[in-house]
């Protein structure tokens, strides 16, 4: 009968709604997300601020040279068709940066079985 008695709490208990709410409406699942993003927020803080401090001090070095090389690199955009045949610049003892092509990769054809015949074979 002990059994009996638990087995039905068991299950009456498994039949609550899971979603408990205080007097705002939340569930307890919106109140932890509040508090773990509250939390997220408060701990990245200090590095947003670090960030925003690095673009005031960066921001018009990074802007001239926008203004300066990006007609150049919008014409050299304009002439290269295919990125992936070039290899890595290169930056030369004297100071010049040269972008090489990709040596061509020769064709391989697949290797025939010594022991296979060429040809149709009827079967």
């Amino acid at each position: 009968m002990k059994k009996f008695i638990s087995i039905c709490v068991v299950t009456a208990a498994m039949g609550v709604p899971a979603q408990a709410e205080d007097d705002t409406g939340k569930s307890l699942m919106e109140q932890g997300a509040e508090l773990f993003f509250e939390g997220l927020r408060q701990e990245m803080e200090p590095a947003l601020e670090d960030l925003l401090g690095l673009a005031d001090q960066f921001g018009p070095a990074m802007q001239s040279f926008f203004e300066e090389m990006g007609p150049a690199l919008a014409e050299l955009a304009a002439e290269v068709q295919d990125w992936s045949v070039y290899a890595a610049p290169e930056i030369l003892p004297n100071g010049d940066i040269i972008i090489r092509k990709k040596p061509p990769e020769p064709e391989v054809e697949p290797e025939k079985p010594e022991n296979e015949p060429e040809g149709e074979i009827d079967i």
